[in-house]
């Protein structure tokens, strides 16, 4: 991986040129340098072997091999342990962005997206937070994630978990921020920083994303329940 200080390295994976065309000019703009294209899975997955970037914007709908098959290979692999990938898609309900997210992917973004909000995505996971719309990507969970409340291997993770985790867990899982999850814990910002890095630890999950399916799979919340003042933000 390259040096934090520096400009993230990106691969766009997309199989319209003109998408591919537009997000690298406005990267470029930012001086975020494209050090590779693919248009179709096997190439994006060829091309973050080879390149090794920090971020990959990776299409969910490609010919041949699929964006979701792509980002499974690619996050499996040793090279892709600290890579991010956000998923590109024309819906924001779609099974298979949330199949992307459960893979590890670290968010997604509708192919609309402003220049502003691209540059800031990439910049945004590269520092190893998850791009998170909280009411987007609850509603997303809600659809499709499927409780699976007698994995034992799941449990068993949760068990590790204090009271308190537990509770962080859930209130991740309705969308609060965290400074929503201060105000509502009554702590300080760095004391929830603290308790989410160690829930992601024990878990060891990649981000606040994988963490949001799990506590749906788990049972840990159900759809429907109360969602806080976070729940409804974008």
């Amino acid at each position: 991986m390259s040096d934090p200080a520096q400009a993230p390295r990106v691969v766009i994976a997309d199989d319209q040129m003109l998408v591919r065309s537009g997000f690298r000019l406005i990267l470029s703009s930012a001086g975020i340098p494209v050090v590779a294209e693919a248009a179709d899975g096997q190439e994006a997955v060829a091309a973050a072997l080879k390149h090794q970037p920090d971020v990959m914007l990776m299409d969910i709908r490609m010919p041949g091999m699929d964006g979701l098959e792509a980002t499974r290979r690619i996050l499996a692999s040793r090279s892709g342990q600290d890579m991010r990938i956000i998923i590109l898609t024309t819906f924001d309900l779609d099974q298979y962005v949330y199949a992307a997210l459960a893979a590890g992917a670290s968010g997604f973004l509708l192919k609309d997206v402003s220049p502003e909000h691209l540059i800031g995505a990439v910049q945004l996971v590269r520092s190893g937070d998850a791009l998170l719309a909280p009411s987007i990507t609850r509603r997303l969970v809600e659809r499709y994630a499927v409780p699976q409340p007698l994995m034992a291997e799941v449990s068993a993770d949760l068990s590790a978990l204090t009271p308190r985790e537990l509770e962080v867990l859930g209130l991740i899982a309705r969308g609060l921020s965290n400074a929503e999850l201060a105000a509502e814990l009554t702590l300080s910002e760095a004391t929830v920083k603290t308790h989410v890095a160690r829930i992601l630890t024990k878990l060891q999950l990649r981000d606040r994303v994988q963490a949001v399916v799990l506590a749906y799979e788990t049972g840990l919340v159900s759809v429907g329940q109360n969602h806080g003042p976070g729940g409804v933000s974008g």
